[in-house]
């Protein structure tokens, strides 16, 4: 039976990863960090947009929903 060996990478240290400048690291980073720009930017207009049709902010917005749930059953 032969030794199984392991190709470990090279150990980096604490929080090097993200603070690199690897070129597949910063690509990636970007990508991940352009969705989440885009994806507050529509929850920012979709709560300002159910703003202005229900003339409450986000709280009242979610209390209504909590009370329509609850008076469901």
């Amino acid at each position: 039976m032969t030794r199984q060996t392991f190709k470990y990478e090279t150990p980096e240290r604490f929080g090097e990863s993200l603070t690199t400048a690897r070129p597949w690291n910063r690509s990636a980073l970007e990508e991940v960090e352009r969705l989440n720009g885009r994806a507050a930017m529509l929850g920012f207009v979709a709560a300002i947009v159910g703003e202005l049709m229900t003339g409450s902010g986000i709280v009242g917005q979610l209390t209504g929903i909590v009370r329509w749930y609850l008076d469901l059953g």
